[in-house]
């Protein structure tokens, strides 16, 4: 009874410290560069016909000029139709290529190995990275090169779900949510991590640790190598805006959704202590107050679970704010059930001794 008491005022005042922080720095981004530097973006693509062409006609329509913009992508072995639609795509367009890679560079695989060796074809400063199924924004290159500093060795963007679905729109507001809470933490000045979807990194930050190859295989290798750079003494940039809000598509099978969420838990275990607390105060919230609720009156227990909604869809609203959305209502209880739900199956998942399977690969 006293854990829970406890737990419930930590709880509580840790989020609303949160939500008061998450609306007191609130940021305008200034997206006018003294200086346009020439910049690389590179794009690890494995089976993604029905994705990469969206992705490619986002970079096309980016506000920034062509001219200084090389576009790399990496054909990681596909078994479909993705480098032909590549290939068509990119006729005409100096600015891009396709590369073929067949084999692994020593220390890395997957994703890694292609961001590897996408990178000693690049000829910038500067590495764009996202993946092929996600739509940049127009602005994105300017928002991100806004917040280079002369130490600053990574910028990271805000990725959320495209669709009007209820199970896209469930996953997006998730995205945003768990976003919103690292930035409250980066705006700190604390270092939380990077996503690999959505990153800049500067060259020098970038072979100063090696490179990809350079730091120990991970399946979250956006996560791995930021902590790398950031050991290094490089700052970092965590940027919360509709200015650089990529879109990516939503998981269609519920498979795909587990071994998607159940590869970003292994990557979390990498995540700073203060950030892994957050997360498991968050996640304990039901666990640790439902013997509670068995003591105490209906009332109560009702009580308790409408603040906790209230609190928590404040929360997201103020996040969906910051990149020009909003939700109905009902969208917000669905949300939290939806939490419930999804946390206690991902627990479970992520216990069983199965390898993780992605991109037709098992790690």
């Amino acid at each position: 009874m006293i854990v829970s008491v406890v737990y419930f005022i930590l709880y509580f005042l840790l989020f609303l410290g949160l939500l008061s922080l998450l609306i007191l720095n609130r940021k305008r981004y200034n997206l006018e560069l003294s200086h346009q530097p020439r910049i690389s973006i590179l794009i690890a693509a494995r089976n993604e016909e029905h994705t990469i062409l969206r992705c490619l006609q986002a970079i096309a329509a980016l506000d920034y000029p062509a001219e200084k913009i090389e576009v790399l992508i990496g054909d990681d072995a596909s078994t479909d139709a993705t480098r032909a639609v590549v290939e068509e795509f990119i006729q005409g367009r100096p600015g891009y290529c396709c590369i073929s890679i067949k084999q692994n560079t020593a220390g890395t695989k997957g994703k890694a190995n292609v961001l590897a060796q996408l990178a000693t074809f690049a000829t910038s400063d500067f590495f764009f990275y996202t993946d092929a199924d996600i739509a940049v924004p127009p602005q994105w290159v300017r928002a991100m090169l806004s917040e280079v500093k002369e130490n600053t060795g990574v910028v990271t963007g805000i990725t959320s779900i495209a669709g009007d679905g209820f199970w896209a729109r469930l996953q997006a507001m998730d995205w945003l949510y768990a976003l919103g809470l690292m930035q409250v933490v980066s705006d700190l000045k604390l270092p939380v991590s990077t996503m690999g979807n959505n990153m800049l990194l500067r060259r020098q930050a970038y072979e100063g640790v090696g490179g990809f190859e350079g730091v120990n295989f991970s399946i979250t290798e956006d996560i791995a190598i930021f902590n790398a750079i950031i050991k290094k003494g490089w700052d970092f940039r965590n940027i919360y805006d509709k200015s650089v809000l990529a879109l990516s598509t939503p998981t269609i099978s519920f498979k795909d959704y587990l071994h998607q969420r159940r590869r970003w838990m292994r990557g979390s275990m990498h995540l700073p202590l203060y950030m892994a607390i957050i997360f498991i105060l968050h996640s304990a919230y039901y666990p640790v107050l439902l013997p509670f609720f068995a003591y105490t009156s209906v009332g109560l227990a009702f009580a308790i679970f409408m603040f906790k909604l209230l609190l928590q869809s404040l929360y997201v609203n103020v996040c969906l704010r910051r990149v020009g959305q909003s939700a109905p209502w009902w969208l917000y209880i669905a949300f939290e059930i939806y939490l419930v739900v999804s946390s206690v199956i991902l627990i479970v998942y992520f216990f069983l001794p199965l390898r993780i399977s992605w991109k037709g690969r098992k790690y």
